[in-house]
């Protein structure tokens, strides 16, 4: 009986560009097809300071190229454990909403520099929100995750929340692209048709 030979496939790594990232990253395959969709998770704490920080990417293998789309930005909760103390209150929250290119799920956390009360919570919460609703739609994913990672929509988030009570801590702890953009609908509003008797 004669042995058969098994065809041995060897892996090599391949360069993949990740948005806002200087350096490629090399993932391991044994082609390109292969990584089509896998989902790459990249440690952000370097290039952001101490800021623990996950970016994930999705890899997208396109006419004999690989390229990749963001998927995430995640604040890990060590990072959010190191930031709380005692007598202070923390606002946290979860929605969707759309931006220009995706729909995303956003979860902003914010503390407090006292105790506060449940109502004026409830106010800090609602107007983050709404503020968050209304940038994220003029902007796109790779807008919105270049401004956290530079702090820039955190700050502006801040600012805004300030009028009702000035906080001394704000994060956007999740973000994540869960699909295409949400049309609005249009509402039509008909013509009265007038009646002649």
């Amino acid at each position: 009986m004669a042995e058969q030979s098994k065809k041995i496939v060897r892996k090599k790594f391949f360069d993949v560009s990740i948005p806002l990232t200087a350096s490629k990253v090399k993932l391991y395959a044994s082609n390109e097809q292969e990584l089509n969709n896998r989902v790459a998770n990249i440690d952000m704490t370097k290039n952001l300071k101490g800021k623990n920080v996950e970016l994930k990417a999705r890899i997208i293998y396109k006419d004999g190229k690989l390229d990749s789309e963001l998927v995430s930005l995640i604040v890990l909760p060590s990072y959010i454990r190191r930031t709380m103390r005692r007598g202070i209150d923390y606002i946290e929250d979860s929605f969707k909403t759309s931006c220009k290119d995706a729909e995303l799920i956003i979860k902003p956390f914010m503390i407090t520099r006292n105790h506060i009360s449940r109502n004026l919570r409830k106010e800090v919460r609602n107007a983050t929100r709404k503020f968050l609703e209304g940038y994220s739609n003029i902007k796109t994913v790779k807008e919105l995750f270049s401004e956290l990672m530079t702090n820039k929509l955190q700050r502006s988030i801040s600012l805004k929340v300030k009028k009702i009570y000035p906080l001394a801590f704000c994060e956007i702890r999740w973000i994540e692209v869960i699909g295409p953009p949400i049309k609005k609908k249009t509402e039509v509003q008909e013509e009265p048709v007038e009646t002649t008797q």
